[in-house]
């Protein structure tokens, strides 16, 4: 019987084993979030990190943040207002922040977070509508726009996917979590 391969990289909730302090990815502001306050977030219940690092190894690739969040009725995007009930406060997911170290960008790894963080929200068990990002620049809200994301009309640089939209992208991941 052959055994089966694991895969080369695994996503795992950011612990003491990862190494923090090396992670640069170009951006200081995201460097210094996971080296000095990522730790403290999740102690806090108030994100949960997530890091890609290949097996073993203790080196951040990359890594990514999902926090629950809400916007107002008001807020949401004309075409799911209709699918968004009559409650003043819609329920979302935070993609908080996601990011390469250098060495590592432009070889997928930035999809490999995303669609983590996609597949992960699905999984939960939680209700939310939409999955939102806060791009730090244009190249960055490029980048969702590429994996469908759409712009909110007054806030050109946040985004949104609704959670119908991923559902189709990965049903699969839809039924388990709706499995006891």
């Amino acid at each position: 019987m052959q055994q089966e391969e694991q895969p080369p990289y695994v996503i795992a909730p950011l612990g003491s084993q990862h190494d923090r302090a090396a992670f640069t990815c170009g951006e200081p502001s995201l460097d210094a979030y996971l080296q000095r306050q990522a730790s403290q977030d999740v102690k806090r219940d108030l994100a949960a990190c997530y890091v890609l690092a290949k097996r073993g190894s203790a080196e951040i690739i990359g890594y990514y943040t999902l926090s629950a969040s809400s916007i107002e009725l008001a807020e949401m995007p004309a075409e799911l207002v209709k699918k968004a009930g009559r409650y003043p406060l819609i329920p979302t997911v935070l993609l908080g922040r996601l990011a390469v170290a250098q060495r590592f960008q432009r070889q997928g790894m930035s999809e490999l977070l995303l669609v983590d963080a996609l597949r992960r929200t699905l999984r939960t068990g939680v209700g939310v509508k939409l999955v939102i990002v806060d791009a730090l620049n244009d190249s960055a809200a490029h980048f969702y726009e590429h994996y469908d994301f759409r712009r909110f009309a007054d806030q050109p640089l946040r985004l949104y996917l609704s959670t119908a939209d991923i559902r189709e992208l990965f049903p699969a991941d839809s039924q388990t979590a709706a499995e006891p």
